[in-house]
């Protein structure tokens, strides 16, 4: 049986290196938004497809890692807008998500951040985790800054309130 792959273009090559930079670099991004490294990883793949799409467009942009976190942040708004519509469940199953590398308390704060609704979530974890500015994270998420501090707000008044509260615990 002979080989018949055919060798990579340059636009090809430089995709495939954006992605191996890429996948560290955004699953923990794609984990905190979605809260499940499957769906998480099912999310980064359907945003580089996306990219791929567009590849020979994207690859002059400044910070292609940019679009990728606003692809994702998008793509996982569109997809927990579908499911909500799609699937509601009058029980959550029960399921421990994976603790990751985030640390000790990684299950409790992981719950707690999921916890919040997935716009607060989203602001959270492009401002705090990805260390965006309030401006960047209103543009990614396509709306005001004013939008961006009150959910801000709100998000981290719900998590302190939740991570203070002693009955919220690995147990829940």
């Amino acid at each position: 049986m002979t080989d018949q792959t055919k060798p990579l273009s340059t636009a090809d090559e430089s995709y495939v290196a954006f992605v191996e930079v890429a996948w560290q670099r955004h699953i923990r991004l794609a984990m905190l938004l979605t809260g499940d490294r499957w769906r998480a990883e099912e999310l980064l793949q359907d945003s580089l497809v996306k990219v791929y799409e567009r590849w020979r467009r994207l690859s002059r942009l400044d910070d292609l890692h940019a679009y990728l976190r606003r692809a994702l942040v998008n793509n996982h708004t569109s997809s927990w807008r579908r499911r909500r519509r799609e699937s509601l469940v009058a029980d959550v199953p029960d399921r421990v998500a994976p603790a990751g590398d985030l640390g000790p308390d990684a299950v409790v704060v992981r719950r707690a951040l999921m916890s919040l609704p997935a716009k607060q979530r989203a602001v959270v974890v492009l401002r705090h985790y990805e260390d965006l500015t309030e401006r960047e994270v209103a543009r990614v998420l396509g709306c005001s800054v004013g939008t961006v501090k009150s959910q801000n707000a709100r998000a981290l008044d719900k998590l302190r309130h939740l991570l203070d509260e002693p009955s919220y615990t690995l147990s829940r």
